[in-house]
């Protein structure tokens, strides 16, 4: 009986402990002339010395202020992970330096983020080729109404049957909400998506009131946005 008890209580933190909900995403920009030795580099150092929590899914940025970049996703894992990562020791570094690094301006961002399960109409596995990322910088203490922006419009994205993953960042510079696209068919579902504007369809499934809420929260809470499109390159990465 004192083990079975033991167990029960044990249960609950190595659950915690083996939730995987962190992304790790940078943000890299090649210099001109340098792509293809960039591309080539990346790949490589990806395949060698990026695999199984540490592996690599490889995005090119298309529109939006960061077009032209790369945006790399490792992971998923938690903040135990992130310990016992590490830098993944100096054959792993000297590689990044001598082989990648010399062909990347000096611009560049990192930030952990960690997906919203509740928030979202997918499972965080469940990537698609193309996809398009709005994010959001809200002010300080509306938190809980851009949330409650975000579950209303969840009623929405259901209702429209759309794969919708959100994140938030954690620890890495300004406070920011990612929404992402999946496209599952290609930019053709924006087609279907923007048949009908996104407040009749809000309207329908939240009522007037509830459309008027989700103005002024949007208004009054969010600083600022932008949206980006960006597709997937397998080749580049180590995913899979």
């Amino acid at each position: 009986m004192r083990k079975l008890i033991l167990l029960f209580m044990v249960l609950p933190l190595l659950g915690m402990a083996q939730n995987k909900n962190l992304l790790s995403v940078s943000r890299y920009f090649p210099k001109t002339g340098k792509v293809a030795m960039f591309e080539k580099a990346l790949a490589a150092h990806a395949q060698k010395f990026h695999k199984g929590d540490h592996s690599w899914r490889v995005y090119t940025i298309e529109t939006g202020p960061d077009a032209g970049g790369y945006h790399i996703v490792e992971g998923p894992t938690n903040w135990t992970g992130v310990d016992n990562r590490g830098d993944l020791g100096d054959v792993h570094m000297k590689d990044w330096e001598t082989t990648v690094q010399p062909h990347l301006m000096d611009k560049y961002t990192t930030k952990y983020v960690s997906f919203q399960e509740d928030l979202s109409t997918v499972a965080m596995g469940h990537f698609s080729d193309i996809i398009s990322v709005n994010h959001l910088y809200y002010k300080p203490g509306y938190y809980g109404e851009i949330l409650a922006n975000i579950r209303a419009q969840k009623k929405v994205w259901e209702s429209d049957g759309f794969s919708m993953a959100v994140y938030v960042t954690t620890l890495s510079g300004e406070p920011e909400i990612n929404i992402v696209s999946r496209y599952k068919n290609g930019l053709k579902d924006r087609d279907v998506q923007m048949a009908e504007p996104f407040d009749v369809r809000f309207t329908k499934i939240n009522g007037a009131d509830g459309w008027n809420t989700w103005l002024k929260n949007q208004k009054e809470g969010l600083d600022r946005q932008f949206s980006e499109i960006l597709y997937y390159k397998p080749l580049l990465g180590s995913k899979k």
